[in-house]
């Protein structure tokens, strides 16, 4: 492909001209990263590579000492600086791992560094930015917000700017990413996945590409609510969203570079946009291969590649995703879990309606058959319908269609909530409630080992006259469920529903006369 060739207004910390490819290529070559960072493995995915029917290797980056690439740049610009420059000080916006690499690199060359980040920066990469000695001040809620406030403390305190993406030096550092890609892996690739935030990653890595080995494809990728950079170049210039969303936070930006914009205008070959849940199940799979955990823009890359796969029907091809960062906190690996399943289509979630009367929660279980559940969620509240709110398993994309109709052949009327995302946030976790109709109810809590069977066992066991008022159940990824039950058992039952109990031999807590249930569900 052609270097860029149109100019851009000249602007303090940048080349009066724009730079050739082949000024680039020289910057690469002869970059200064290696002070600080360490030349990261390439390695096969191979559980994904099996299962898309593609070579898919990862270029860990996660495993930098600061686990993002971004130390690359901010390295190489910094040792750039004069003697003076480096003595007042320097200054960096970032969402967190561009202000890792700016105060480690400070701290290896003895200077003061002032870093900037959104109040949204996970606590995680604060810490570590504190850890190297950098000064951090909180301003503003993305990206966007920190750097005008950044530039407002440079002029104020004489400090010199370290940009994340738009500057020519770290763009030529991250460069070096591509430049390790060629030497590991010198059989044929297809295409390079790379996160996109402010465009600084890809357009290292593109200028080498594009210089060296111009038929690989180099693809950006961005989440569906922080897509500047696509947006930017189908409109032909840099466009600015009003906001951006901040799951993946470490490409949560604004307003994309001047000079990163000209060149991923000219040298990219295809963007592909992908949303929580995909980034969610891209780190599962990568977890499942190294044993590693991403952060959410750290695997917009390998989530890239398994909807280009989808798209494509492609098959024997050579892909690599850059997996640029691991720096996520660990409360937030809840939220990835559960939504993981649903990102990689592995469960599917729907709200039946089931006819209250004594069987039909049994016979609606039976036509679950041998699959897993994942949630269960159900309370009585009406005398002729139930509403049910159900996760199952799945083992392949689309199974939920399939799923939902056979329900409804079942006479189970049913809603495929796979997709509805007021489902997956907030209902799942909402359904319930007192109810006039529970009288008599008992509630219980049990211990089910989490193997096919186990709730079949438990409606078989029961009395047919006994009616279940209340199911709530979630699949937590432990060898034992656990499980709340309102059960209706009339007063004279008491001793078989006691019975009932000890046969079953499932560990159990009575309930019903805890505070909680008696205030939200009785």
């Amino acid at each position: 492909m052609a270097a860029p060739k149109h100019k851009t207004a000249p602007r303090a910390g940048k080349p009066k001209a724009p730079l050739l490819l082949a000024d680039y290529l020289q910057k690469i070559l002869t970059a200064r990263v290696y002070d600080v960072a360490v030349e990261t493995p390439l390695e096969p995915a191979r559980n994904l590579s099996k299962r898309l029917g593609n070579q898919v290797l990862l270029k860990r980056e996660d495993t930098q000492p600061v686990f993002s690439f971004k130390l690359r740049g901010a390295y190489n610009k910094m040792a750039r600086l004069s003697p003076a420059q480096l003595k007042r000080g320097v200054i960096c916006a970032s969402a967190g791992n561009h202000a890792q690499g700016v105060a480690l690199a400070a701290g290896r060359l003895g200077c003061k560094a002032l870093i900037v980040m959104p109040v949204t920066t996970p606590q995680v990469k604060v810490d570590a930015v504190r850890s190297h000695g950098g000064e951090v001040v909180l301003f503003g809620e993305s990206y966007s917000d920190a750097h005008l406030h950044a530039l407002e403390l440079e002029a104020r305190h004489g400090l010199t700017f370290v940009h994340p993406f738009d500057d020519p030096d770290v763009i030529a550092g991250q460069g070096t990413i591509a430049m390790e890609i060629l030497r590991q892996h010198q059989a044929p690739i297809d295409a390079i996945f790379v996160a996109i935030g402010g465009g600084g990653l890809i357009s290292g890595v593109a200028a080498y590409i594009k210089s060296v080995r111009p038929e690989i494809k180099v693809i950006g990728v961005q989440t569906n609510d922080s897509d500047a950079m696509l947006r930017s170049v189908k409109a032909g210039k840099r466009v600015q969203l009003h906001d951006v969303g901040l799951f993946a936070d470490g490409t949560a930006v604004k307003l994309v570079g001047e000079e990163t914009f000209r060149l991923a205008r000219a040298l990219v070959d295809d963007y592909i946009v992908v949303d929580t849940d995909a980034a969610c199940a891209a780190i599962k799979d990568v977890f499942q291969d190294t044993r590693s955990i991403l952060e959410p823009s750290g695997a917009l890359g390998v989530a890239a590649i398994k909807q280009y796969v989808d798209t494509h029907r492609c098959k024997g091809k050579t892909f690599v995703a850059i997996t640029c960062g691991a720096n996520m906190n660990f409360d937030r690996l809840r939220f990835v879990a559960e939504r993981a399943e649903v990102g990689e289509e592995r469960e599917a979630l729907f709200a039946v309606t089931i006819p209250e009367e004594r069987g039909s929660f049994k016979r609606f279980c039976e036509l679950v058959g041998p699959r897993a559940v994942t949630e269960f969620n159900y309370r009585i509240s009406d005398a002729k319908q139930a509403h049910i709110f159900v996760g199952l398993a799945t083992t392949r994309r689309a199974e939920s269609t399939q799923l939902a109709k056979l329900f409804a052949r079942h006479g189970f009327a049913t809603l495929d909530l796979t997709g509805d995302e007021l489902a997956k946030e907030h209902v799942r976790h909402m359904v319930g409630g007192r109810s006039s109709l529970a009288d008599d109810e008992r509630l219980y809590r049990f211990v089910f080992p989490e193997r096919p069977g186990a709730l079949m066992r438990f409606l078989s066991s029961m009395d047919p006259g006994w009616n279940i008022s209340l199911f709530h159940y979630r699949n937590q990824g432990a060898d034992h469920g656990r499980i709340l039950v309102g059960i209706q058992v009339p007063r004279a039952d008491k001793k078989a529903f006691k019975a009932f109990l000890e046969g079953l031999a499932y560990p159990c807590e009575d309930e019903t006369d805890n505070p909680v249930y008696r205030l939200f569900l009785r």
